[in-house]
């Protein structure tokens, strides 16, 4: 069952989306049209509805949130852009649709993620417009921070040159907290950065969250890509077995998958219990909907 407030909020987002790459693109441009295609297919929008519904228990204004929301989204679009490449993963499918190099071709898929990574910065500084100038580079820093060396980028890397070897359970959950996890980790540091209101204590909490959240989003992926099929995946069911990736089920077992997962599940409900001044009910519903999702 998705949460009450996801459609309203997808919607929101979606149309904001649409808007920033139509003014940041010149008119009937195949470079634009690729962006809109790989942004605006579908897409659960976690991250997005994660950072608003942050800032909603910071008491931030939700017009006030919503570039940073549409900034994690841009960058989570890039890096599936180029995650999809023939030197990445070589996939034809993403959200039941042909990838963006499948459908274009491969230079315009570079560029387009290219495009869409720098139009993420561009909407966080110009949140200034909203936020006060020190939220609006806070919100910016965390971004950066989250997608580079040491966060999303660092784990695709890490992914790639882990295809056919044997990782411990370890080296498997740094691998996704990074690649999986930092966007997720920076979604929620973001949505409270948007506010001057907020503890060291609480943006702790939160990241305990998100860093549960984080892994049980890749738990499910994996356990999904074992137990769905590709129409309900929107993308190739068992691709990470004939890539001989390391997943959770290949170290686990599929029943041990399922334990760790109601386990990260709790994790993330105590840390939330930790922010007590705070409406944190959406993030609750969030966790929730991440463990149940069917694809």
């Amino acid at each position: 069952m998705l949460p009450a407030f996801f459609d309203a909020d997808r919607t929101t987002i979606d149309q904001a989306l649409a808007d920033a790459i139509t003014s940041h693109t010149r008119e009937h441009s195949r470079l634009g049209d690729a962006m809109r295609y790989s942004t605006l297919l579908g897409g659960k929008r976690i991250r997005p509805l994660l950072l608003l519904a942050t800032s909603r228990a910071f008491a931030v204004p939700h017009a006030h949130a919503l570039p940073a929301a549409c900034a994690i989204e841009l960058l989570h679009a890039y890096s599936l852009i180029h995650d999809d490449l023939p030197a990445m993963d070589d996939d034809d499918l993403r959200r039941g649709q042909a990838t963006c190099h499948i459908a274009f071709d491969e230079a315009t898929a570079i560029l387009a993620g290219d495009a869409l990574q720098t139009l993420a910065f561009e909407l966080t500084t110009q949140a200034s417009d909203r936020l006060p100038a020190q939220c609006a580079l806070n919100i910016t820093h965390a971004l950066a921070k989250a997608g580079g060396a040491k966060g999303m980028v660092a784990g695709q890397a890490i992914d790639l040159e882990s295809v056919g070897k044997a990782l411990s359970l370890n080296e498997l959950e740094t691998m996704h907290s990074l690649k999986t996890g930092a966007l997720i980790c920076a979604a929620t540091r973001m949505g409270a950065l948007c506010s001057e209101d907020v503890s060291q204590h609480e943006l702790d909490a939160l990241d305990r969250y998100s860093h549960a959240i984080g892994l049980g989003f890749q738990v499910q992926d994996d356990i999904l890509d074992v137990t769905s099929d590709t129409c309900t995946l929107g993308k190739q069911q068992g691709a990470d077995q004939q890539l001989n990736k390391p997943t959770y089920p290949a170290l686990l077992g599929l029943e041990g998958a399922q334990h760790k997962l109601r386990d990260l599940h709790q994790e993330a409900l105590i840390a939330l219990a930790l922010i007590e001044k705070r409406d944190t009910s959406e993030l609750k519903a969030i966790a929730d909907y991440i463990v149940s999702r069917v694809f």
